[in-house]
């Protein structure tokens, strides 16, 4: 099969409406600054109206590249004359990718620099004023912070003079007992202290121009910076003749989605199914597309954020003037003058940045920068954040296709849409990626986990293209007497060139399983060395799985076992495995019933010594078939060895006790001795039997002294006899 490329003409794509966003975000993200206000705010940026609006007509948006790490490329081209100054606009949140991977390729000229506003440019326009940006919340609050400021003040009361305090006070409304807050200004004029109600003024201004202009300044920023969430972002071009620039940059976009679609034929004996895949996306860049070149990549780049937009500032030890003694400098000994750096060899950033040299010399600079690079340099330069962009080629062999493309580069798929789109702003679309026949083979899949009695209808899905599928929803249907039919959803991992999956969509109740589990365990060999036994032993876990078939039909079944850690299969192959499970294929005739038996084992080792085994333990080991001839002879010598040894330390165990027992009696005789009268027959009987077991623990002592030595030299004959087995 080809690769998987859609055989129809791609151009119409399928375009869903994406819910709009919410009005605030539409009027702070999205809109424009337009009339006096755009005006103020290129003044204060260093660039005219008129050169501003110019450079928003030439930047166009030509490529868009979408990731599945969660990034866009986004590629603008401008046409350009000679030296020129670019503007565009990024959204706030946006300014730290822009800053980290902002791109310009210019064939024949370069970059002078790049400037935008500070992060908080309404903190750095009121860090010089004498005022601050809470003090503009009302005009009491503004005077009272330009205490000393002269003022003209006109209405029911003219005077002039500067102004000394504004106090908040209470007056009483005519003809009610409510009250108002009122505000009193006090103004020292040539005759004098003088006092009037603020509110009562008609109009009320600053005599100094300086500082009327520097409250005009900061309102018309706080103005901007209410409702402004962009940045504008100047780059200046430095180059000779009429050009094609392209600037682009990577930033977060929303993560594109695949979803497929498989239709299986009737036939269950059909190899093969038709696969149509389709890439889901969304334009919340804040502009639309119009007319734009997508590629969809499929990969796992590495992709982060760091503040550059952010000022940071170094945490510097404070040192102490030095008041008592001088400090005596080490006399100097001379320098070594660096040799001068080619310019070839010169830095990037002196390269790309080092504009603040004379016109004409820049320009000699720049062409002998250019001509020193290594060829080459331009197409190993062109990599944005993992991906490449697309940059349109000059070479009149290169001709545009009209058919989907795909390609497969070491850590992603890319996707390239053959036709231009257009997309809303805040709008979706759906683009198609891939569409073939491709290898496909129905089965039954038996997870026991998933359903205990009846396998899972699942499809077996090959890749044999040259390019990987990235993971996506699959849709299934069933095509049978020209009828479609939905039969399933499944969910397909990455599928790389030359793999295969298994999906599995519907319960197959057509089929029932039944699953028996047991265990055993047996000894496999032994042997005796230096008085130890040691034994093989096999434990094995047996899974016995019977297989009712369909009743009309001939099928294949896969069964999944579970893998044991350290246990292996016994005299079965798998169909295939996966990290987890074995697979087991089985055919199972229409109307037949199959079974399958899969037994793991584990072999382990279990050491005895000889001297502690017992008679039924030893019988045990004599009946066992898969013990060596010679080892069985050697355990056969041993219980008549063993069952003399146990029975002196039965006899010896036996006298231990009963001196325990004479002792602990003698104690309670002793106790009664002094609670009865010494001429009494009782006390005279405690006497005699005392005596009697002084006797008796006389003879037992002898007997235990004996058995000492007995069993010493039995333990002894024992020991000897298994060290020389």
């Amino acid at each position: 099969m080809n690769d998987l490329a859609f055989k129809q003409k791609t151009s119409s794509t399928l375009s869903v409406t994406h819910p709009p966003l919410a009005p605030q975000t539409l009027s702070r993200s999205w809109r424009r600054p337009r009339g006096a206000m755009l005006a103020a705010v290129l003044l204060a940026l260093g660039v005219s109206a008129n050169s501003a609006a110019a450079a928003d007509q030439a930047l166009a948006l030509k490529r868009v590249l979408l990731s599945t790490g969660g990034v866009g490329y986004f590629e603008y081209e401008a046409e350009v004359r000679n030296d020129e100054a670019l503007s565009f606009d990024v959204r706030r949140d946006q300014v730290d990718d822009v800053l980290k991977s902002v791109v310009i390729y210019d064939d024949k000229g370069g970059v002078g620099s790049i400037s935008l506003p500070g992060e908080e440019p309404l903190e750095e326009l009121f860090r010089e004023l004498p005022f601050k940006v809470n003090d503009l919340s009302s005009p009491p609050a503004l005077l009272e912070a330009l205490r000393g400021a002269e003022v003209e003040v006109q209405g029911g009361r003219e005077l002039k003079g500067r102004i000394v305090a504004v106090n908040r006070e209470k007056q009483l409304l005519k003809g009610s007992d409510a009250t108002v807050d009122r505000h009193r200004l006090s103004v020292m004029t040539e005759d004098g202290l003088q006092t009037l109600i603020l509110e009562e003024a008609d109009t009320l201004k600053f005599t100094n121009e300086e500082l009327d202009g520097q409250i005009k300044q900061a309102l018309a920023g706080i103005a901007e910076h209410g409702r402004r969430e962009r940045r504008r972002l100047n780059v200046n071009i430095a180059g000779e003749g009429k050009r094609k620039v392209r600037l682009g940059y990577v930033v977060e976009a929303p993560l594109w989605k695949s979803t497929y679609r498989l239709t299986l034929q009737g036939d269950p004996k059909a190899e093969t199914a038709a696969l149509q895949g389709w890439a889901v996306l969304e334009n919340l860049s804040g502009e639309d597309w119009k007319d734009v070149d997508l590629t969809i990549v499929s990969g796992n780049p590495v992709t982060f954020q760091q503040a550059l937009y952010r000022a940071y500032y170094v945490d510097r030890p404070e040192v102490p003037v030095e008041v008592l003694g001088r400090v005596l400098p080490r006399a100097d000994e001379g320098g070594i003058a660096p040799e001068p750096m080619p310019l070839a060899a010169a830095p990037m950033a002196d390269k790309m940045l080092g504009m603040a040299m004379p016109e004409p010399n820049r320009r000699r600079a720049l062409m002998a920068q250019k001509s020193a690079m290594p060829q080459g340099y331009e197409e190993n330069a062109q990599m944005v954040s993992g991906f490449a962009p697309m940059v349109e080629s000059d070479s009149p062999t290169e001709s545009r296709v009209t058919a989907a493309e795909s390609s497969e580069a070491a850590t992603q798929v890319v996707f390239t849409v053959p036709t231009p789109i257009t997309v809303q702003n805040g709008h979706s679309v759906m683009v198609p990626l891939v569409g073939d026949d491709i290898p496909a083979t129905t089965l039954s899949l038996y997870q026991p986990e998933t359903h205990p009695l009846h396998p899972l209808a699942s499809v077996n899905l090959k890749n044999d293209s040259k390019i990987g599928l990235p993971p996506g929803v699959l849709t299934l249907y069933e095509s049978q007497d020209s009828a479609v039919s939905f039969v399933g959803d499944a969910q397909l991992n990455p599928l790389p060139a030359g793999e295969d999956r298994l999906l599995s969509y519907a319960v197959d109740q057509r089929i029932r399983i039944h699953r028996e589990q047991t265990g055993q365990q047996m000894i496999t060999t032994g042997k005796i060395v230096n008085g130890l036994l040691t034994l093989t032993r096999m434990d094995q876990r047996i899974s016995s799985y019977r297989i009712i078939g369909d009743a009309k039909m001939d099928r294949e079944v896969w069964i999944e076992q579970p893998k044991l850690g350290g246990w292996s299969l016994k005299d079965l192959t798998p169909k295939n495995e996966t990290s987890s499970h074995y697979r087991f294929a089985v055919s199972v005739p229409a109307g037949k019933t199959e079974t399958l038996k899969v037994i793991q084992e584990r072999p382990r080792t279990e050491t005895l010594r000889l001297t502690q085994l017992d008679a039924h333990r030893i019988d045990i080991f004599l009946k066992a078939d898969t013990l060596p001839k010679a080892v069985k002879d050697a355990l056969a010598k041993l219980p008549e060895r063993l069952a003399a040894l146990r029975a002196l330390e039965q006899e010896q165990n036996q006298l231990n006790r009963e001196q325990s027992g004479i002792i602990k009696d003698q104690s309670r005789i002793r106790n009664n001795l002094d609670s009865v009268p010494e001429d009494s027959d009782i006390y005279r009987r405690y006497l005699s039997k005392l005596s009697d077991q002084e006797d008796r623990l006389e003879t037992i002592r002898d007997k235990v002294e004996d058995l000492a030595g007995k069993l010493k030299d039995s333990r002894k004959d024992l020991e000897d006899f298994v060290q020389k087995l």
